[in-house]
């Protein structure tokens, strides 16, 4: 653990002894409650009497309510310790400290300008017949609620290797879910989200976070995890208990029989619940965000959101220009001047730009693997020109060289230039490769540089504490039309009630040779995008990312009046509003920047028309940009039609979508 995390839980354990006088055990279940009532859990100990009235229970468990009705019924609590009989059966409540936080603080990029963090706390200590000791930390919210472990120094022991945690989710009812199967603990998140019952679930099967779930007539929830620091990823696998998960722990490559190695006092992340009436609620929830500490830079001026041309999406090969696309200078000037016509800030310039075994007297071939650059590749001159152009460039790398040579790779780059690092393929979130996450976005903002990391695992907040991590893939992206038809519209409206949850997501949307599922053939070179052209319009307001790709060949966008709302929309918002929805079916989107709101409404392969209320606008008139499906969009999947027309907050606009298809507006002030 880290001096300033060792710091960090010492003084919240001490604000926690500072805020409420002790609580007696004897009291019976402690329950913490949301600032609004609606959300309650329950805490019960070793020896305190059941939350449902039943005999005294033999260990640490919780319970959770949403408007008094039992959304997950008792569930296990505790750590399995290497060399120790577990901390948690056993265990009873020896104190509790409560408490009370409303807050307000921005950010610089993300859904919302600013985030309000408010809940009521309890900080519990238990300990257990040997005197070993175990406390929890719990928040309710009015959005979800959250709880960690703290293991602190002790005599019992000072070294705690974790083999796994007992932490359960049992649901009240046989909920249904939308589970990520995942094929094991190395894996880039990156695959179709099915539909299951708690009970369907395969005892074999390894579930990603987040998992959301309806319990029938209770409500919305959706597991996923906050704040992983020095410790392994999540995930999750049926229990035997009946409509119940448990937790699974990624395992060391080093030691697989544990999965945190630590000596203590050892904090686990938060185990979150983000909880709503409607699965649109869970969508606009900052609780991921908040069970984050601030920010630790001071300047956060340098870290902007922004739309990106992107070379690798077309491939190799494009008609319509008078050079040899490829990783070489010319085609990347040609983005560079593709994205400076358009009014982009970056240029991605994907893999192939460095090439290993280059070897060089200059800046440019100083720093082994990660900056030899290409026989094709004049950096200097493209950093020059995209310089000329106002246009900024991220480089991408793989994490192998990243780890090697990042020390001396980063500085080189804040001198020429760039903007930021995709980073990929690490396909892992074991403990060491968490801390590994985490030391990189902190010397990349020693060096003013953004990160996007991709063959990734899903985000956790961490983009609080360190902003310049900007955006993340983990996510089966558009990509994967390119060898496939995964990426479908059914795939899109999932996204935002799952992965989305987690925070941004890189899908990289922006195909233009748009296809409805008769006539999409998967291919490398100039690849189809599935869904309406309105439909891939509308991911650019669906989908969270403050670094949104236009993955296009440029020529693709040339006389298209379609690109307009591309140019137009933003990439960081004030506000957001999820108008309808449910995963697999639609979502209708809303988000605020400045004065102006656009709305994005996607469907799967049903056509549907809806109705959409304006109730969220200010008071005065507006006008409405109208991208639409066109008549025969369902045929024709490029076919669209433009319309403006006036609106106010009692306007009600009806949007009629073909199948796979979509609807995107900009709406905006009539006086302005």
């Amino acid at each position: 653990m880290t001096p300033q995390r060792i710091l960090l839980s010492f003084l919240t354990f001490l604000l926690f002894s500072a805020m409420a006088e002790a609580q007696s055990a004897n009291a019976g279940p402690i329950r913490v409650a949301s600032p609004n009532g609606q959300i309650v859990v329950i805490l019960s100990g070793a020896d305190g009497a059941s939350s449902s009235g039943a005999s005294p229970g033999d260990s640490l468990r919780y319970a959770v309510e949403f408007h008094g009705k039992r959304l997950f019924d008792e569930s296990a609590l505790g750590l399995k310790i290497e060399g120790q009989p577990a901390l948690g059966p056993g265990m009873r409540i020896d104190s509790v400290k409560t408490g009370t936080v409303d807050e307000t603080y921005t950010i610089p990029v993300g859904k919302t300008s600013s985030v309000r963090d408010n809940y009521n706390s309890a900080h519990v200590h238990c300990d257990d017949a040997a005197g070993r000791r175990l406390w929890l930390d719990i928040r309710a919210y009015d959005d979800g609620l959250a709880f960690r472990y703290f293991v602190p120094e002790q005599p019992a022991f000072d070294k705690v290797d974790i083999e796994h945690e007992l932490t359960a989710f049992r649901y009240s009812k046989d909920a249904t879910l939308y589970p990520l199967v995942l094929d094991g603990f190395q894996s880039s998140y990156e695959d179709e989200y099915q539909m299951r019952q708690v009970s369907g679930l395969h005892r074999d099967w390894l579930v990603g976070l987040p998992l959301l779930a309806e319990v029938p007539a209770v409500g919305w929830v959706a597991i996923t995890e906050a704040d992983i620091d020095n410790y392994a990823g999540m995930y999750l696998r049926k229990d035997a208990t009946p409509f119940a998960v448990r937790a699974e722990l990624s395992p060391r490559l080093d030691k697989p029989t544990i999965a945190v190695e630590s000596e203590t006092p050892v904090t686990s992340p938060w185990r979150v619940l983000i909880i709503g009436d409607a699965p649109g609620r869970l969508v606009e929830s900052n609780i991921v965000l908040n069970l984050n500490p601030p920010t630790k830079l001071d300047d956060t001026s340098w870290i902007r959101a922004g739309k990106s041309a992107w070379d690798w999406w077309s491939g190799d090969q494009a008609t319509g220009v008078k050079f040899k696309p490829g990783m070489n200078t010319a085609t990347m000037k040609h983005y560079i001047d593709f994205a400076s016509a358009s009014g982009f800030t970056y240029m991605l310039i994907d893999a192939g730009w460095a090439l290993a075994n280059r070897t060089g007297p200059d800046d440019y071939a100083a720093v082994a693997d990660i900056t030899r650059v290409a026989p094709e590749i004049d950096m200097p001159e493209l950093l020059r020109y995209a310089k000329q152009k106002n246009v900024r460039i991220w480089l991408w790398s793989h994490w192998t060289s990243v780890d090697k040579y990042m020390d001396q790779a980063f500085p080189l780059f804040e001198k020429w230039g760039v903007a930021g690092v995709k980073i990929d393929f690490m396909d892992r979130d074991d403990q060491q490769m968490v801390e590994w996450y985490r030391h990189v976005v902190e010397l990349a903002a020693q060096h003013h540089l953004m990160i996007d990391f991709h063959g990734a695992f899903k985000p956790d907040g961490l983009r609080r504490t360190w902003p310049n991590l900007i955006t993340r893939e983990g996510v089966m992206g558009k990509e994967y039309l390119k060898w496939s038809a995964r990426t479908s519209p059914v795939h899109n409206t999932t996204l935002p009630f799952t992965r989305m949850l987690a925070g941004p997501l890189d899908y990289t949307p922006g195909a233009f040779g748009n296809s409805n599922r008769e006539n999409f053939i998967a291919r490398n070179l100039e690849p189809m995008g599935l869904g309406t052209r309105a439909h891939e319009l509308a991911l650019y307001v669906v989908l969270e990312s403050p670094l949104q790709m236009v993955s296009d060949f440029p020529e693709h966008y040339a006389g298209q009046h379609d690109f307009e709302f591309i140019k137009q929309v933003p990439t960081t918002w004030d506000e957001v509003r999820v108008l309808d929805g449910r995963p697999m079916e639609n979502i209708t989107l809303a988000r605020r920047s400045g004065k102006d709101w656009y709305v994005g409404s996607i469907t799967n392969w049903d056509a549907r028309t809806l109705r959409v209320p304006l109730s969220f606008l200010g008071e005065g008139k507006y006008i409405a940009e109208i991208y639409a499906d066109a008549p025969d969009a369902g045929t024709n999947a490029t076919h669209t039609t433009f319309s403006k027309q006036p609106v106010d907050r009692s306007t009600g606009l009806e949007i009629h979508m073909a199948s796979g298809g979509g609807n995107a507006i900009w709406i905006h002030s009539a006086t302005e």
